[in-house]
């Protein structure tokens, strides 16, 4: 099976510099299952998106977070940041995305 992934970077700006790396997680997880998104589930007992977080931001600090997605199929990088953007809530938006190689 072929590995697909968008690279997403995050800005986490105004209020939402207050919530953890941990609130973030969940944040993503519930805004991509609530798309159409094919994403991939992890195996074992509780399966969740397959998703890669990179490096924790500080809480209380702005700035830049990385995320990988990975996807059963290829999906319009447009599509994604639109269907993933209509469920985030203010002070978290996608800045850039790129496919993974």
């Amino acid at each position: 099976m072929q590995k697909i992934y968008i690279a997403a970077k995050f800005s986490k700006v105004a209020l939402m510099r207050y919530i953890s790396h941990l609130d973030f997680v969940r944040l993503i997880y519930r805004a991509l299952r609530r798309t159409e998104l094919p994403y991939v589930l992890t195996c074992g007992f509780n399966p969740r998106p397959k998703i890669k977080f990179g490096p924790a931001l500080k809480l209380g600090k702005e700035g830049v977070m990385e995320t990988k997605f990975f996807l059963s199929k290829k999906v319009e990088l447009e599509d994604f940041k639109n269907q993933i953007e209509r469920q985030l809530t203010e002070g978290i938006r996608i800045l850039e995305l790129n496919y993974g190689e």
